[in-house]
């Protein structure tokens, strides 16, 4: 009798065994039953107790002291006192009162002296895109104003005007000059139209982006896709932690269709500067790409029908369509070699080439800031963008001679060759290539959670 239990426990067993192994989920949610099961008697008798319902309820009543007890109004409007804060820029149009609406202050004391002092109306009124910041009352009064601006682009320092109320509620103007302060951003954006609408979407300054069109001047950037990609490291330029201008570009990468282009900021101890590509490849060529930043060809180096001749003759330049006041740039290293006017020209620019013979011509200007025999480096400004001379409208002629002979300034451009890394600076420049990917990885992650 007993071996035939033994037996059949041991059946059951086995059945048991095929049953879990077969019904895994099963098992689970029975065991979970059972659980809940147990749970709800615990319960039942947890709930055995009096009802809260029937028990007895009692009220305290309590006085608590008013925290203004003792205050006059006076007083009670001393403690709505507070400061109002708000940045801006000037504008070339401003006059003190118009400045003063848009800052959100309405205060005919503050306007006066605006109008009144030598300083505010030196520093402030006909000065266009200086950074001011407001103090003003709850009721709109002017306690501080302060305006920050760099004297020229060469400058490691900022100017700071200040302009205050005393206690005696009278205006007092200062201006003092500090060091700028260095700081780096990194940011990254997806082309979705144009290179500037993905630029201007990341935050990212013209200037900068203007920088990283010169650095990968090999990508067609008028001729972008859809979810190209690009990644950017940058200075800034601070004064009392504001944002004044941005600075050079220290590293960049590009995605461009399935090619991705990358850069970075490199200098050799008694060299100058340039861009490199991580491999050590220089990407600084002997010339820029254009003389124009923000500017679109509007005539090639090619036979046309002259706007003013009205005759067909070859155009010996690239013309480059531009609002009036537009800066421009040399293309290369090199000297002032003409600077004044002549016949069609106008206003005209003639820069030899360090080395070469080759001569860049910049005509119909409308201003020129350069001298005669002055040397120049690549992209620094010599002059403004007009229509002066045989023009019919505000552009840049831009010529390249080569010997005397007109060449295709792009041709000549696209042929500029670059150098490499020296090997005595390998190691170093390795080195800070690893950190420069490491900081566009980053840039890259900000990129994507910004898509998100």
């Amino acid at each position: 009798m007993s071996h035939k239990l033994v037996s059949a426990s041991t059946a059951l067993l086995a059945q048991l065994a095929r049953s879990i192994q077969r019904h895994p989920k099963r098992l689970t949610a029975a065991i979970a039953a059972l659980m809940l099961t147990a749970g709800g008697g615990a319960f039942a008798v947890a709930s055995l107790g009096p009802d809260p319902a029937d028990m007895p309820v009692r009220t305290l009543t309590q006085t608590i002291p008013s925290l203004v007890d003792g205050s006059t109004l006076a007083d009670l409007t001393d403690l709505n006192d507070f400061s109002l804060y708000r940045t801006d820029y000037t504008r070339s149009s401003d006059t003190p009162e118009s400045l003063l609406q848009r800052l959100g202050i309405a205060d005919p004391s503050a306007s006066a002296f605006l109008r009144s002092n030598e300083l505010v109306r030196q520093h402030i009124f006909s000065r266009n895109g200086r950074l001011i910041s407001a103090e003003a009352s709850n009721d709109h009064q002017l306690r501080k104003l302060t305006v920050r601006w760099i004297q020229d682009e060469t400058s490691q320092n900022f100017q700071r005007l200040v302009l205050e109320r005393n206690a005696e509620g009278k205006f007092a103007a200062d201006i003092s000059t500090a060091p700028l302060t260095a700081t780096t951003r990194l940011t990254g954006g997806t082309i979705h139209s144009t290179l500037f609408a993905a630029t201007d979407a990341a935050g990212l300054p013209d200037a900068v982006a203007v920088q990283v069109a010169d650095i990968f001047s090999d990508i067609n950037f008028h001729r972008l896709h859809k979810g190209d990609r690009f990644s950017v490291i940058y200075e800034t330029l601070e004064a009392d932690g504001e944002f004044l201008r941005s600075g050079r570009v220290l590293a960049a990468e590009f995605q461009n269709r399935d090619k991705v282009h990358n850069a970075m900021w490199f200098q050799e101890p008694g060299q100058r500067g340039s861009y490199y590509a991580m491999d050590g490849s220089s990407l600084r060529r002997a010339y820029l790409s254009t003389p124009v930043e923000f500017s679109r060809i509007s005539s090639g180096f090619s036979m046309r029908k002259h706007p003013i001749l009205n005759t067909w003759r070859k155009h010996l330049g690239t013309d480059f369509a531009a609002p009036t006041g537009t800066k421009v740039r040399t293309v290369g290293d090199g000297s002032i070699e003409f600077a004044g006017w002549q016949n069609g020209y106008g206003n005209v620019i003639y820069v030899k080439h360090a080395n070469t013979s080759h001569v860049t011509v910049y005509a119909h200007l409308s201003r020129i800031d350069v001298k005669k025999g002055q040397s120049v480096e690549q992209g620094q400004f010599i002059g403004a963008v007009g229509t002066t001379g045989w023009s019919t409208g505000p552009h840049l002629h831009f010529e390249f001679r080569v010997n005397g002979a007109h060449q295709d300034p792009q041709t000549v451009i696209a042929k500029s060759e670059a150098s490499e890394i020296s090997e005595k600076v390998r190691k170093q420049f390795t080195q800070h290539a690893q950190f420069m990917h490491m900081q566009l990885a980053s840039a890259e992650l900000i990129r994507q959670a910004s898509a998100q």
